[in-house]
């Protein structure tokens, strides 16, 4: 794996996207941070189907064991939002 990681608890939290772990994910969940406030849910929806197609762009990858593989979790920052707007244009 490249990068840094720590793994507890069937999790790995790691300082970036890996594509090989990633090969294998089945699930994805978001994780809003406070900073990113209140977005309607039509917003949320694009971040969250955005930042799922795009997981590199993500400053905070984690990735749970789950029995068919693994379940992504993006904890989306405003940051992150950002990133996902200036890839659009």
């Amino acid at each position: 794996m490249s990068g840094s990681f720590l793994f507890c608890r069937g999790v790995f939290v790691m300082d970036k996207f890996d594509p090989r772990v990633d090969s294998l994910v089945m699930e994805t969940k978001t994780v809003w941070d406070k900073s990113v406030g209140n977005l309607s849910d039509e917003d949320r929806r694009w971040v969250s189907q955005s930042i799922h197609q795009q997981p590199q762009l993500a400053s905070q990858v984690s990735y749970e064991r789950t029995h068919t593989g693994f379940a992504r979790v993006i904890h989306v920052t405003v940051d992150d939002i950002q990133r996902l707007y200036l890839a659009k244009t």
